[in-house]
């Protein structure tokens, strides 16, 4: 699929989009899916941009829930996803997955599926080295590395509430999830 070919996909859905305010949407395979967001989703990606942003050198940058075409049946919106600087600096609505160094997804209870199996699939096929999973139901990041063709063969996870370090190819990232919130609903409390 050519960036011409995703922008006139992403121009379709955007058409939806602007319909349905408050929610996340992406073509997943081959379907519209839409995820209403919520405060802690969007907390806990403003929270790691402030962090990992420092750590990244100039070269690289963030982009956020801006449309990745895999193909007709996948284009997916990272919450975050770290891309070389010149690429974001061109300000498109939509870039290559093969650009990606870096992807970050934040768990809604309407994305876990995608999040944990589809994307972690489609990520890794595509070769996206690593691909980190924030889940606020949970409290805990799952570090995924190491990708292949059904999926990615590392796997750590941190329950919130320390430090985690997570080597990429961009560099070492540390990520404090102590300040990252955990949803009261969805997990006891101690």
């Amino acid at each position: 699929m050519t960036v011409s070919d995703s922008d006139r996909l992403h121009s379709q859905l955007a058409r939806y989009e602007d319909m349905f305010r408050g929610y996340r949407m992406e073509i997943v395979e081959g379907n519209i899916v839409m995820s209403p967001l919520r405060p802690f989703h969007n907390e806990t990606i403003v929270r790691l941009w402030m962090q990992l942003e420092v750590q990244l050198g100039e070269e690289w940058a963030f982009i956020s829930d801006v449309a990745i075409p895999f193909s007709d049946e996948f284009e997916f919106c990272p919450d975050l996803a770290v891309i070389p600087s010149a690429e974001k600096n061109r300000n498109l609505t939509a870039y290559s997955p093969d650009l990606i160094e870096l992807a970050i997804e934040v768990v809604s209870p309407s994305s876990v599926r995608n999040d944990y199996e589809v994307k972690h699939k489609q990520y890794a096929a595509r070769g996206i080295p690593n691909y980190l999973i924030f889940d606020p139901r949970d409290g805990h990041l799952v570090t995924f590395w190491n990708p292949g063709p059904d999926g990615y063969q590392g796997r750590d996870t941190f329950p919130y509430g320390g430090q985690a370090t997570v080597e990429t190819k961009i560099g070492r990232l540390i990520i404090d999830t102590a300040p990252l919130p955990v949803d009261p609903e969805a997990r006891p409390q101690p």
